[in-house]
């Protein structure tokens, strides 16, 4: 089973490199169900749109403005959305 999970991961990086942004996105689930934040960071770098929703989903449950501001400055729109309504809540 790991093999094939490696195999999986390995075709999906391939086809994620040549443009297939289902692959991209399939790369960020897999990250993100491993706790793999760098890849999730790496992949937000690579313009992944998935991988700005899981790390902006990651850094609101954490509270983490820096990351947020991050991961809005890397083009995740809804990180900034998210950033603002934090910094506006009472508390």
């Amino acid at each position: 089973m790991a093999d094939m999970v490696k195999y999986n991961r390995e075709t999906l990086r391939a086809l994620a490199d040549e443009g297939n942004e289902t692959a991209m996105d399939r790369l960020a689930e897999l990250a993100d169900a491993e706790s793999d934040v760098a890849e999730l960071s790496g992949l937000l770098d690579e313009g992944c749109r998935r991988a700005g929703e899981l790390l902006t989903r990651r850094a609101v449950a954490a509270g983490d403005l820096v990351e947020l501001q991050r991961i809005s400055d890397a083009g995740y729109e809804q990180a900034s959305a998210e950033l603002e309504r934090l910094l506006k809540a009472p508390g």
